[in-house]
């Protein structure tokens, strides 16, 4: 069976350079914010355009630490897609903000600009668009409407890494950026990680104290913290592992176009890419009510294939009638219609032909 997701193969591919990096660590003697971090920090800025990136734990806390460096919390609302994972939600609350969830548009399924008047208020401070699958959110609108309620713009680019809008690097469009180095992601850690970008010295500063317990140069404790640091192990890995990431992006559009080559024909339709950006094709996704039927023709071809989501999240038990009143019939129909590929560079061609041989054979009537 060929996996929908195998972040080992990328260990291997890079094996000799990867081990080589993690004995560097180890032998420095310094394990916690150390050369690693702080060069890695410096090229991850520069590769997505921006002065600032601040290494974190995760991706969850990237967004709560941004939200919290930029004053938001109890009292506040922030608006985000109800089409995304929880962990989008958990950041919000992680800070004692209320998170709004709003639905997306059908044709991209990020966040629909069209929607967000309604649900804007005096409350709200925030507004998370999140670059689902790796394709960028429609930024212009997103931003103007953002500038005319003198509102933040925190990119949620989990599965973004690499991903282009109008020329810009996902993450240096809003005021800040929240990346995860999930070991699934496009660029993806032995383990967890996150980070954080940024134009505003003000807002990466109150970031990269607030990681640490709210610490100054001096440790002093100016405000409340959190501990939450990219270790120096995934640091280095993610060093190597950078290098390779355009040259991986490209691999997985290639494979994206086979796919939909493939099912050109079968009645199903190809996922669409917005105008002027660059997908990074974290997942490839099909929307189709024949969902259950196609996974199983899939199964029964050798090919894996998984559900990002199975529910939205005001549908989750723990977020139910608690993320605005709202209406999101986009996003609950998809999460019973989408279904996602196996999409990584170190698929083999013998494996590409499998998945669009099994797609080519499948009719959707």
């Amino acid at each position: 069976m060929i996996p929908v997701s195998a972040p080992k193969r990328q260990y291997l591919s890079h094996r000799s350079e990867i081990d080589a990096a993690i004995s560097g660590v180890l032998e420095s003697g310094w394990y916690v914010l150390g050369s690693e971090v702080t060069a890695f920090e410096k090229e991850f800025a520069t590769y997505c355009g921006v002065e600032h990136a601040i290494g974190v734990g995760n991706g969850t806390d990237a967004l709560a630490i941004a939200i919290k460096a930029l004053g938001i919390g109890p009292g506040d609302e922030v608006v985000t897609s109800a089409l995304t994972a929880v962990a989008t939600i958990a950041a919000i609350e992680m800070t004692g903000a209320t998170p709004i969830a709003i639905d997306v548009d059908p044709t991209y399924r990020t966040l629909d600009p069209s929607l967000l008047a309604g649900a804007i208020n005096a409350a709200t401070k925030a507004i998370i668009p999140v670059h689902l699958y790796g394709q960028a959110a429609d930024m212009a609108t997103i931003t103007k409407i953002a500038d005319d309620h003198k509102l933040t713009v925190i990119e949620d680019c989990a599965q973004a890494t690499g991903a282009l809008y109008h020329s810009h690097h996902a993450g240096s469009i809003g005021n800040v950026g929240c990346f995860s180095f999930y070991p699934t992601k496009n660029l993806g850690a032995i383990g967890d990680g996150g980070m954080i970008v940024t134009n505003d010295p003000v807002l990466a500063t109150a970031a990269r104290q607030t990681r640490q317990y709210g610490w100054n140069d001096e440790r002093d404790s100016l405000h409340p913290g959190v501990n939450s640091r990219l270790d120096e192990m995934q640091a280095a890995i993610l060093r190597v592992k950078l290098h390779y990431l355009d040259a991986d992006n490209n691999r997985r559009r290639e494979i994206a176009d086979i796919y939909d080559a493939a099912l050109s024909g079968t009645g199903l339709p190809v996922p669409a890419r917005r105008a002027d950006t660059q997908h990074a094709f974290h997942l490839y996704v099909i929307d189709t009510p024949h969902r259950d039927r196609l996974r199983d023709h899939l199964t029964d071809n050798g090919v894996g294939s998984g559900i990002h989501y199975p529910s939205p999240v005001h549908r989750e038990p723990a977020y139910e009638n608690r993320l605005g009143d709202f209406e999101r019939p986009q996003a609950e129909r998809l999460c019973d219609t989408v279904l996602s590929l196996p999409l990584y560079p170190e698929l083999t061609d013998g494996e590409v032909d499998q998945v669009a041989t099994a797609l080519a054979a499948f009719k959707a009537t």
